[in-house]
């Protein structure tokens, strides 16, 4: 026998690491476990552009239904430089997706990743931006959120969380057109802030850590997001 060239030993790990996902996927589905597979292409980086990490997006989307049995899809779209999900690009790549996929029956799902922290407006209003793409473009499910790009500790609140449940609530039915204009207006609202993109506060300086409720600061950021969305057109509980 001849000894494998690195090429080869490649290809060998590569086909380990597949039995080894399969045999996982097995065991789950003997389990009747519910599946979730998990995948974030990256725009601006080997894939390409919109257009390439768009099909990229779908193909991926439909091997995890066709290949490992998922019983819904976990997307998110990230940014190279940016390490978000609620660039203008990925925006656009995570809506042709899902929109293009809407005619299915497969659970279409979609991470949040705003560059922003917790207490701030422009965490909020990433969020909701985001929450009107994904509803507006047929998403059944929406995971959210990991605010300040899920990087920074203790940097995640309910009330993120609760920004993208009434906004999606509330975006149900809308015109896509109208959604699409009030996107467009809410995007230039906080692209260029991408660099001096606000930390916010930790939870336990925006929460009551023992009732685990917001503080009357954050309560005061989130309603001042609210009002604004009114304006936009959408109507807010």
């Amino acid at each position: 026998m001849r000894p494998c060239d690195s090429h080869e030993v490649s290809q060998l790990n590569e086909l380990k690491i597949d039995n080894a996902s399969l045999s996982m996927i097995a065991g789950w589905l003997h389990n009747g476990n519910v599946i979730m597979v998990e995948q974030m292409p990256i725009f601006g980086g080997y894939i390409g552009g919109i257009e390439e990490t768009a099909i990229c997006d779908i193909a991926t989307t439909l091997t995890s239904f066709t290949m490992l049995n998922a019983s819904y899809h976990l997307d998110g779209p990230i940014h190279i430089r940016w390490g978000t999900t609620t660039s203008r690009e990925t925006l656009q790549i995570a809506g042709h997706v899902a929109a293009a996929l809407d005619h299915t029956d497969l659970l279409l799902a979609n991470q949040y990743y705003p560059i922003s922290g917790p207490c701030t407006e422009m965490c909020l209003t990433e969020i909701a931006t985001q929450a009107l793409l994904d509803t507006a473009s047929g998403r059944e499910l929406v995971s959210g959120s990991a605010s300040a790009k899920g990087v920074l500790e203790d940097c995640t609140t309910g009330m993120e969380a609760r920004m993208l449940g009434e906004v999606a609530t509330a975006a149900a039915g809308m015109d896509v057109e109208q959604v699409n204009d009030i996107i467009h207006r809410l995007i230039r609202r906080y692209e260029r802030r991408f660099l001096t993109a606000p930390a916010g506060r930790t939870f336990q300086e925006c929460y009551n850590v023992r009732r685990v409720t917001p503080t009357k600061e954050y309560l005061k950021v989130y309603e001042t997001v609210v009002e604004m969305l009114r304006k936009q057109g959408i109507d807010m509980p």
